[in-house]
């Protein structure tokens, strides 16, 4: 069963007791934000290293993945994907791993986990971990669900990518073009936070447990390494598609475009004659000027410019060029 308690606003607990055996318990600790006042209670109480416990209380977020074996417990930072305004980025939790514990410490940006706890704390039957009382069983746990939320976001990219297929060849130019290109970020940021997790995952099946055999506890990370592997196979069919859809657009805009040219130029050709008729014979030369006087000559000045831009006409009809 799970106890649950409040050690401060930022600091929970749930202690994992299964009820057939009372030798050994787990008990996880949850640390949102962590401050000054939290890295006390972990140096104290866990003995962690310095840099280790500072890197847990940093504003920013880590580059990379980090994974170190240190004496008597495993220090480990993961980034998850966070949906959240139309964009995809990283969140961070960083774990501690010790015989009979585990720590997680995040700064509010990954939601899943702390609905993940809150379940946890209210039903009493959500962990595996009763059956077998490890805290690197507890930490797969976290990390399948965490991994499973990703399946969320590839659907939601899925859709939006079948959206952008059904507008490509309407009107809607200024649409697509903002669609892909958030499209395309929000995959490349998505596959730049999971790419790491493959190797991440492997050294974490490397795992010693003095409660749970190497061989089970492998048994377990390997499907969460398989998770890995699919994520990042969805995510690579995703890119190629949005691509290939960019490509597409681009072809239209450029095509778009082509013909808006081809308009504007075939005016030009047609209005250049004109132009020169009527500059012509606006020149002020009252006595050479030929029909200067003429009661037809602006009926005759208006047949010929309709002939000349009739003849453009049938020319680049002939060419083939309309």
């Amino acid at each position: 069963m799970a106890k649950y308690k409040k050690i401060s606003n930022k600091i929970d607990k749930i202690i994992i007791d299964n009820p057939k055996t009372a030798k050994e318990k787990i008990t996880w600790y949850n640390i949102v934000s962590a401050s000054k006042k939290e890295i006390e209670f972990l140096r104290k109480k866990f003995n962690f290293q310095l840099k280790h416990l500072q890197a847990s209380t940093v504003k920013a977020t880590s580059q990379r993945p980090y994974l170190e074996v240190c004496d008597g417990y495993l220090f480990l930072i993961l980034h998850f994907p966070i949906f959240e305004k139309e964009k995809i980025f990283a969140g961070e939790i960083d774990f501690f791993i010790g015989h009979g514990y585990l720590i997680t410490i995040h700064n509010k940006t990954v939601p899943s986990l702390n609905n993940f706890f809150n379940s946890c704390r209210k039903d009493e039957n959500s962990l595996l971990s009763y059956n077998l009382e490890s805290s690197s069983i507890l930490l797969y746990e976290i990390l399948q669900k965490l991994m499973s939320e990703n399946y969320a976001l590839l659907d939601k990219n899925s859709v939006e990518i079948n959206e952008v297929d059904q507008i490509l060849f309407s009107q809607e130019a200024r649409k697509l073009s903002y669609e892909i290109l958030k499209l395309k970020r929000n995959i490349l940021n998505l596959r730049k936070i999971i790419q790491n997790h493959k190797n991440t995952l492997k050294k974490l099946m490397e795992m010693e447990s003095s409660i749970v055999p190497k061989k089970q506890l492998k048994k377990y990370y390997v499907s969460l390494v398989e998770h890995s592997k699919r994520i990042w196979e969805i995510t690579e069919n995703q890119k190629e598609h949005i691509d290939a859809l960019y490509a597409t657009a681009e072809s239209l805009m450029n095509y778009r475009i082509s013909n808006i040219m081809k308009i504007l130029t075939l005016l030009s050709v047609i209005v250049l004659p004109l132009n020169l008729l009527a500059s012509i014979f606006g020149m002020n030369f009252n006595k050479s000027m030929p029909m200067i006087g003429s009661n037809y000559g602006f009926w005759i000045m208006i047949t010929l410019m309709s002939l000349s831009s009739l003849t453009i006409l049938l020319i680049f009809a002939k060419k083939k060029w309309l």
